[in-house]
């Protein structure tokens, strides 16, 4: 078996498949504002890391990120009352939906993935 990058064993379809949804859960935060966006990776993440360790791996690079597009989120929000904060939490929105599907890309491709300007703060 190929080893990927981390040095994890390489996953089957099953954890790759896991690890895709954990990225896309996501864009549970278009319609469960605030909350969803950390809701599905997280329950992901809880019900599937011990199955994989890709999963595992990959569960709480998405939860990681979902974090800290909410914390830019609120920033942005902050800054809506000098105005810059409307333009900047369209870029944060179309960058987020950009590094999720290329992570869920990724992920379903069995290569590790790690999200640029992220905070990795579950570890």
């Amino acid at each position: 078996m190929n080893q990927p990058e981390t040095g994890l064993q390489e996953p089957d379809s099953q954890a790759r498949m896991w690890a895709m949804i954990a990225h896309l859960a996501g864009f549970l935060g278009y319609f469960l504002p605030v909350i969803g966006s950390l809701i599905g990776p997280l329950i992901v993440w809880q019900l599937k890391k011990d199955t994989h360790p890709y999963v595992d791996e990959q569960g709480k690079e998405a939860l990681n990120f979902q974090i800290t597009v909410l914390i830019a989120v609120l920033v942005c929000v902050l800054l809506m009352l000098i105005a810059v904060g409307f333009l900047l939490i369209w870029v944060v929105a179309v960058g987020a939906i950009v590094l999720m599907i290329i992570a869920a890309i990724k992920a379903n491709e069995g290569a590790p993935y790690r999200y640029p300007f992220c905070l990795r703060l579950i570890k």
